[in-house]
């Protein structure tokens, strides 16, 4: 996949086109890039732009369209209406998924696009949307109207979609102390997505998030998938972020954790025959951060990868705090064997066992008929198995087991290092 990145040049790589090739470089994408303009700012100041000329601007655009098939498009800063008109003669007959992230100041105080630039943007560069990702400020500069109250927030995104912006979502609107939502605005419904509120000024997450956008897009995820998926990416990219400068913060996209599991994810999918180990409670694969402490830390699928006739298939997004179960069991073993970070449930199969006994990996079990009453009122039959499995093996196990009791389904659960690790295991007894 291909992903262009059309925008300004930030030289401390906390924003503009270097942090969008950070990110598609951490989603596994090949970025290719416009410039715009070239700027002069680190973590602490903004010092002063220079819009590239016409005729460079029209070239770059030209050598990379007649080179590659750009899958989709991330439009950050345009500076003035001479880049606007180039921009929009080049990309209005394009059939692709086009992000515009309506950049008009920086974290560090510096004018991103010309004042007198910002009718020809209202009036040429949004048209072009399928999604534009304006945060509150940019919202209200665009519209023209205070956004104070969901009336004035639905107003202001209406608003900018009848400049022409197929979908807007409005980011960063506050609820309460903690909370924090994304505004949804699509042509025919509307939804808040929302997120945990992170306090820390930071360089960068208005790039992170329009440039994860187009990423979801260009995967032919939905508008409201797309919009989540990146609303998760950005969060962590904020929690990640490291002051490397002697400014504020600058986020810091290297997920490892999202881009290996949703690699073994894909390779457990295509497994041959994989759908006969799906349980009737369906899978889930998970992934922790180092020293997890909640089922908040660690990655999973909000659904499940469930089966769909002789395929199996992910049902979901991934998310932290997206599994319960299987996030427990991993939190269990992980609090006694700090290494083991992933961890995955299928079905019960004597054959699975054995196979597993023949492959020399490590397995232990537990008999839920011997579970106290307690920990059933308690609802805590995981934590009590899991703990009750390893207090009784000689070493680290790599399969946990238990056959059922009445009405509860027996389960096998793979715990490794990675999820890599656990994959490979599978791999020996599948």
């Amino acid at each position: 996949m291909n992903l262009l990145s059309i925008g300004g040049s930030d030289p401390s790589s906390g924003a503009g086109i270097q942090s969008d090739i950070k990110t598609f470089s951490t989603l596994d994408v090949h970025g290719l890039t416009v410039i715009t303009a070239i700027t002069s700012q680190n973590t602490s100041s903004f010092g002063s732009v220079e819009p590239v000329s016409q005729k460079i601007l029209k070239n770059q655009i030209e050598s990379i369209m007649s080179d590659f098939k750009i899958d989709g498009i991330k439009i950050g800063m345009v500076y003035n209406s001479q880049i606007i008109e180039i921009l929009s003669n080049q990309l209005q007959k394009l059939k692709i998924p086009i992000v515009v992230d309506p950049v008009i100041k920086s974290t560090t105080g510096g004018a991103l696009i010309e004042k007198s630039a910002m009718i020809d943007f209202q009036k040429y560069i949004i048209p072009l949307a399928t999604v534009i990702t304006p945060n509150r400020f940019e919202a209200e500069i665009l519209s023209k109207i205070k956004i104070n109250s969901k009336k004035s927030l639905r107003l202001a995104a209406k608003k900018i979609q009848k400049m022409g912006a197929k979908n807007v979502v409005i980011t960063g609107i506050e609820i309460g102390s903690k909370g924090i939502s994304d505004f949804i605005f699509e042509k025919n419904k509307e939804c808040f997505i929302s997120g945990d509120k992170i306090n820390l000024p930071n360089h960068g997450s208005g790039c992170n998030y329009s440039a994860a956008v187009i990423f979801a897009l260009a995967k032919n995820k939905t508008i409201k998938e797309s919009l989540r998926f990146a609303q998760q990416f950005t969060q962590n990219s904020i929690k990640n972020a490291r002051k490397i400068g002697k400014g504020i913060a600058v986020t810091d996209v290297q997920d490892y954790i999202s881009k290996d599991l949703s690699d073994a994810i894909e390779k457990f999918v295509h497994i041959k025959n994989i759908y006969k180990n799906i349980p009737e409670c369906q899978i889930n694969f998970v992934y922790s951060k180092q020293k997890p402490k909640s089922p908040k830390d660690v990655l999973g699928i909000s659904g499940r990868i469930v089966k769909s006739g002789k395929e199996a298939v992910v049902a979901g997004e991934l998310t932290y705090g997206g599994s319960k179960h299987v996030a427990t069991a991993l939190l269990i073993m992980n609090k006694k064997y700090p290494k083991i970070h992933s961890a995955i449930n299928l079905k019960y199969q004597d054959k699975t066992i054995l196979k597993i006994k023949k492959s020399k990996l490590f397995v232990s079990s537990y008999d839920r008929t011997e579970e106290p009453k307690n920990v059933k009122n308690r609802g805590s039959t995981i934590e009590w198995g899991i703990k009750k499995a390893v207090k009784d093996s000689t070493k680290m196990p790599d399969v946990i087991y238990h056959k059922g009791d009445f009405g509860k389904e027996p389960m096998i659960i793979v715990f490794g290092e990675t999820p890599e690790n656990v994959l490979k295991k599978i791999l020996k007894i599948i």
